[in-house]
């Protein structure tokens, strides 16, 4: 038995879990939140067998895909307290997964 963590965009979960529960893949969702844009994300717990590791990750390929966007950061001279918004491009989206050996399941 495996448990895979996956960690996603909050824009691609809900397509992401349609698509898993579709599968049979049942999950536990998570809301957090990034470290670097502070943005919303969802956090996947989902138990599996060692066989079904694979076809649930292409599912999770398929519904999480990479893609740019505009963010704007705050930059400024702080002696004079004059800042302003630069916009800067970023990669969002995709997943970070991680796959756990589980020693024990237990479904009460």
């Amino acid at each position: 038995m495996k448990l895979i963590v996956a960690i996603v965009n909050k824009d691609d979960a809900s397509g992401l879990t349609s698509k898993l529960n579709k599968a049979g893949f049942m999950s536990t969702k998570l809301s957090t939140t990034g470290g670097f844009l502070r943005a919303g994300n969802v956090t996947l717990l989902i138990g599996v067998e060692e066989e079904k590791v694979e076809p649930c990750l292409k599912i999770m390929e398929e519904c999480c895909s990479k893609r740019t966007q505009i963010v704007s950061t705050s930059a400024g001279n702080h002696a004079d307290q004059f800042f302003t918004s630069l916009p800067v491009e970023i990669t969002v989206g995709g997943a970070t997964v991680f796959i756990v050996d589980v020693e024990r399941f237990i479904k009460m």
